[in-house]
This record gives C-alpha cells, sequence and structure tokens, in this order.
C-alpha cells in the first residue's frame, strides 16, 4: 500500500504533493455513527439557523419535475437578478459552485509557478489550498497583534510589504475567517489604491450582509474604480442555501471572461440557480436572520465575559474563542455532549475554537455543555 502511496504522489504535480485536503465541520451523520447520539447540534459551519427563505424553497421545489434537463450553463437569470440588485453590469458577474469555486478560477487563472499569492496568517484556508495546487509560492502576512483592536486580523502594512514584481494575487476576507476582524473602508481603500495593476486584489465578503458596522466599505462602490479588484460573495452563509453550493463574483469584464475560460461547464446547478433568485427577493428573511444573529452575538458575548473566556470580536455568524484546556480537548468534550463545534489548528491558532452562533435556543444549549466541560476540568 505504500509503495502505491509513493508511486502515484510521484505522478501528481509537485504543489498537490503537499496539500491536505480541506477539512469542514464533522457531519452530524459522521458524529451519530461514532457516538451513537442522536440529539446532536451542529455550530461548526456558520450556517443560517433559521435556514433558507421560505421562497427559496418554494423555487427549488417548482424545478424538481425538469431535472432531466441541463440548467442554464451561463446562469443568466441569477446573472439578470444580481446584476439588478447590485446595479452591476452583468457582465460582471460571475457564478461559482459557492464562492470556493471563483477562488480556484482566480488561481488557476492568474497563478502558476514562479508567481506569488498574498494573505494573512489566520485567513481562509482555502487561500493556500487553491494557490499551491498551481503550484504558485505563498506569500504569508503576519497579522495584527492579539491586543490590537482587531486581534489577529488583516495587517496591510505586512501585506503591501510582501508585494513584488511576481505576486499576482492578494486576498482578503472581510470579515475574515476565522477571527471575524473586518477592516473600514478608508483603511482597505487606500491598500487598495496602492497595490499595482499587474496584482488581483479579491476582496472575499462571504459574510458581508451580517455586518452592520459604521465604516464597513459598500465595495461595490469602488469596481469601477479599481479594474484590479474581485469581489466574491456567497449564498451559503445569510441566506441559508449552503447545500445548493452557489456564489458569485464581481470584477471587471475581461476578468470575468478569463474565468470563465476555466469555468467549468454547468458548475451552477438548477435548484441552486433558482433558489439564489429566489432568496434575493426575500428581504425580510435576511432580516430576521441579520437580527437574530445580533442578539445570539451579544448572547454568546456576554455569556464568554461571565465565563472569564478570551474571544476575538467578530461582525460575522461566529465566534473564536479559548479556554485554559487545550482547544482540541474541548471539542472532543463537547463532541460527547452532541455539540459540533470548530477547532482552529489548521488556521494557526491551537488555542481557539470557533463557534457558529445559532438560535437562542442553540447559543442556550451550546453555552451549558461548555459550561460542563470547563467546569469538569476545574
Amino acid at each position: 500500500m505504500n509503495d502505491f502511496r509513493q508511486h502515484f504522489a510521484s505522478l501528481a504535480v509537485k504543489g498537490v504533493r503537499g496539500l491536505s485536503p480541506y477539512a469542514p465541520g464533522k457531519p452530524v451523520s459522521e458524529l451519530a455513527r461514532e457516538y451513537g447520539l442522536d440529539d446532536i447540534l451542529k455550530l461548526a459551519s456558520n450556517e443560517n439557523p433559521l435556514g433558507p427563505s421560505p421562497l427559496a424553497v418554494k423555487a427549488c421545489q417548482s424545478e424538481l419535475q425538469e431535472l432531466e434537463i441541463y440548467p442554464d450553463g451561463n446562469g443568466f437569470a441569477l446573472k439578470q437578478a444580481l446584476s439588478d440588485k447590485y446595479d452591476v453590469d452583468i457582465a460582471r458577474i460571475t457564478l461559482g459552485n459557492g464562492s470556493n469555486d471563483i477562488l480556484e478560477f482566480v488561481a488557476r487563472v492568474f497563478l502558476s509557478p514562479g508567481l506569488n499569492v498574498i494573505f494573512s496568517r489566520h485567513a481562509f484556508a482555502v487561500y493556500p489550498l487553491v494557490s499551491m495546487a498551481v503550484g504558485a509560492t505563498l506569500n504569508v502576512a503576519e497579522p495584527g497583534a492579539a491586543d490590537d483592536h482587531m486581534p489577529f486580523g488583516h495587517d496591510l502594512d505586512n501585506m503591501r510589504a510582501l508585494v513584488d514584481d511576481n505576486t499576482r494575487v492578494i486576498f482578503i476576507a472581510n470579515p475574515n475567517n476565522p477571527t471575524g476582524t473586518w477592516l473600514d473602508s478608508d483603511t482597505l481603500e487606500a491598500f487598495i489604491r496602492d497595490v499595482p495593476d499587474h496584482v488581483i486584489v479579491v476582496l472575499d465578503e462571504a459574510y458581508v450582509e451580517y455586518v452592520e458596522e459604521p465604516g464597513y466599505p459598500n465595495s461595490l462602490d469602488w469596481i469601477e474604480k479599481y479594474p484590479n479588484l474581485l469581489i466574491t460573495r456567497t449564498f451559503s452563509k445569510v441566506y441559508g442555501l449552503a447545500g445548493l453550493r452557489i456564489g458569485y463574483s464581481i470584477s471587471h469584464p475581461y476578468i470575468a471572461d478569463l474565468l470563465n475560460r476555466v469555468r467549468q461547464p454547468f458548475n451552477t446547478n438548477t435548484l441552486a440557480q433558482a433558489g439564489a433568485i429566489a432568496a434575493l427577493s426575500d428581504h425580510g428573511h435576511i432580516q430576521k436572520s441579520v437580527e437574530s444573529n445580533r442578539r445570539g452575538l451579544l448572547q454568546v458575548s456576554s455569556a464568554f465575559d461571565s465565563m472569564g473566556l478570551d474571544y476575538i470580536p467578530s461582525v460575522g455568524n461566529f465566534l473564536s474563542f479559548k479556554t485554559s484546556m487545550p482547544g482540541d480537548e474541548v471539542y472532543e468534550q463537547l463532541l460527547r455532549q452532541g455539540i459540533i463545534i470548530r477547532p482552529i489548528s489548521n488556521y494557526d491558532l491551537p488555542d481557539f475554537l470557533r463557534v457558529t452562533i445559532g438560535s437562542e435556543q442553540h447559543n442556550k444549549r451550546f453555552l451549558t455543555a461548555l459550561k460542563n466541560v470547563i467546569g469538569q476540568a476545574s
């Protein structure tokens, strides 16, 4: 078996040999098999506890009788809905099988051996995965300090210092996963303005709909001014359509054209397109989701304060926190109580765990279980 492992590894391209597969949050079904549990709460993958819009569910159901027909490979209706919502030219929009798909397009189009990519140390794990797969060099910027006003967040001065003639892509998540930190409009635009035009700035806004902070940028206002800016967004978070895998980017039309050259045919399916169109129109559901998250963030952060736990202030739908116990040990003990959260040692934060903000009852159950784990250790 080891001979085969070494043999096939030798056949793989160099960048792939050093990769480890992306590790998602543990599925409910997997925990049920492992521990024989039937009452499981998953707060590991930043999913919307309210689920999808009823309009989106209805739209998906209406398409079930025509599943033998290929989807619209260009996704025209969804692109038109996005164009109308954000007042951008439809030629600027690229659809992806989740926004992760777009990140891979960017790597395939703009990166190769001899070129480099820049991202922050505690940024989304997919950035190094897609970059290494195409053989690019990883330039990892040191983050803000633990006592910074945005602890462990992006330090744009450190990122700018890494830019050279061979840099082709900078990935910035705003707000960032898993830290929940964010960059204000003036700071971020000044950085983008200063980036050379041979560098594509990818602004990953997976959690943008949750942010209510004054000073948070409306990045779409910049899309005309900065041709090298590409914005990615997703329907997986506040829209509650993670199971359908649908996302998109907005960029210069010529960048969109290049991305579409490597996009797989029919990469977004019929149900995903229909559900996303309907979700865009349900403003009430989005408002309820944001309000629920606001209350939940206060509920969980207040409990952490009373428990004396350190956590990273977040504007997303999650909080990263640490206890006096090793993170992996807390994670395992919570699993035995049927609670799935996320250890984030793979983000170079081995002492921290990330919990998704759930409903009020979800949060109560998590906090009770966490208190039990901490109490047992004290």
